[in-house]
């Protein structure tokens, strides 16, 4: 695989169907009345307000700019330690919620473990679908919203999402969907920017020059122990939260990383983009003093570790 650092100083210069991809992962859908009516633990309508409908497609578009695939090749061998943890057994059903291009969907899919993929941002998806047939690996990659997922109940024995359904801005429907899917005795098992970590400080950061949008909670939040045991209280038999790090390493320097996370990451992209020249040289300075705090390293590269929290429930 290429490097993602090519052309971080020139920055920027048909989505096929399952069928056509693969037909190795069978996983029991909601009937198209379920999905039309929004049902969400077999129960209430989710038709969506003007606004929510708004968020939600502003939503969509900053996760298709950039190209996410590069940042997540950055912290590709952390996903596969989160994946390696679980210990996953030979045809387990797993669901990869708001798998981007597929960062644990891959590990797992090589575990053994028949896994479905679902993302808001169907370019992501594709990047995703072509690695996989590049690799052989039998690997389905649905488009699909994590408040309303489009599986059974119980379709699944392992849930697991990493940096993804913590973004949903309804945190308490994508709770309930998260535990609806997996089966009794099953798992769902989160990775959460904590408020505190050197990614929730970015976020932050960002936030101080580019305020988040109407209705749009904290994604940090679930990264905030209290939280998640107030959003997992319902339907969970046991719950443990560890704190962990991810590393994030470049070889470039701290001015040069700003510049590769606003070309590829979508938030960061976005939020430079609200910016006159004026405010976009606040934000720049801001990131890279950040940046710099945090840096390990001191041959001229970067080096940041930003702590997350593992969350493993267990449906009862």
């Amino acid at each position: 695989m290429s490097t993602p650092f090519v052309s971080v100083l020139a920055l920027r210069s048909h989505t096929k169907s399952w069928g056509d991809c693969c037909q190795g992962v069978a996983i029991p859908v909601r009937d198209s009345a379920q999905l039309e009516n929004g049902e969400t633990m077999g129960t209430a309508n989710d038709d969506l307000a003007p606004e929510m409908e708004a968020l939600k497609a502003k939503l969509k578009a900053t996760w298709m700019s950039g190209d996410f695939d590069k940042i997540a090749q950055i912290y590709a061998p952390g996903a596969a330690e989160f994946v390696e943890r679980l210990a996953l057994r030979p045809g387990e059903r797993v669901l990869d919620v708001a798998c981007g291009t597929g960062n644990l969907s891959f590990p797992a899919s090589r575990a053994g473990a028949r896994v479905v993929g679902l993302d808001i941002a169907p370019n992501l998806l594709e990047t995703a679908r072509a690695r996989a047939q590049a690799e052989g690996l039998e690997i389905r990659f649905d488009e699909g919203d994590a408040e309303q997922l489009l599986y059974e109940d119980a379709a699944f024995d392992t849930v697991i999402t990493m940096f993804g359904a913590m973004f949903a801005p309804r945190p308490e429907k994508a709770a309930a969907e998260l535990i609806r899917v997996s089966r009794p005795g099953g798992r769902i098992v989160m990775a959460n920017w904590t408020p505190t970590g050197f990614i929730g400080q970015m976020f932050k950061t960002t936030s101080a020059h580019v305020p988040p949008p109407p209705g749009m909670q904290s994604p940090v939040r679930w990264g905030d122990e209290e939280v998640v045991r107030e959003r997992l209280r319902d339907g969970i038999t046991s719950l443990e939260l560890t704190r962990r790090h991810i590393s994030f390493k470049f070889p470039l320097a701290v001015p040069d990383v700003i510049e590769f996370w606003r070309a590829w990451y979508g938030p960061t992209q976005r939020a430079f983009a609200a910016l006159d020249e004026n405010g976009q040289q606040a934000l720049r300075r801001d990131l890279e003093r950040l940046w710099s705090e945090h840096n390990r390293a001191t041959d001229g590269t970067t080096h940041v570790e930003s702590e997350y929290l593992e969350v493993v429930a267990v449906r009862g």
